[in-house]
């Protein structure tokens, strides 16, 4: 399995790459007042709006202020999204031998993480991002109000 492979404080992630539209450089975000603190706002990847959600504050609870940080954007489903990491690392093939079922996707609160790559060297969590999204509270309000600003948009283009 091709993972994306990023870092959020000091453990590693991964991310299967056929989920991964890219991954980019911080720019613009725009922060959208009383939304969940996750959700630090949406901005505009190739001519596409995209809300923006802070893994380490999902996580960790505290947002990400690292130099190398990167959005990574995903694809579900549902929507197309932007998750702000650390660091994006590397690309890596992890072989179905090394992949473990965890027995954390039973827990509500880290329901997205799906199996954990144990290397010779390393762990490294496997997230889903369309549990990912799914799980968030408010997430649904989000989508409704995301698919609203691209209807007036289109509106007002037209």
């Amino acid at each position: 399995m091709k993972s994306v492979i990023f870092r959020c404080e000091n453990e590693e992630y991964g991310i299967a790459i056929d989920q991964v539209v890219s991954i980019e450089k911080i720019g613009k975000i725009t922060p959208i007042p009383h939304l969940p603190k996750y959700l630090i706002g949406f901005t505009r990847i190739r001519e596409e709006l995209i809300p923006v959600l802070d893994f380490n504050i999902i996580l960790y609870n505290k947002p990400t202020s690292d130099p190398m940080s990167r959005i990574i954007v995903l694809n579900t489903d549902i929507v197309n999204f932007g998750l702000v990491v650390s660091e994006a690392k590397e690309i890596l093939d992890i072989r179905e031998d090394d992949i473990q079922q965890v027995g954390l996707v039973n827990y509500s609160q880290t329901k997205y993480f799906t199996a954990v790559a144990n290397l010779d060297n390393r762990m490294i969590t496997i997230v889903s991002p369309k549990v990912l999204v799914n799980s968030l509270e408010g997430i649904r309000e989000i989508i409704d109000y995301l698919h609203q600003l691209l209807a007036d948009e289109k509106e007002s283009n037209a």
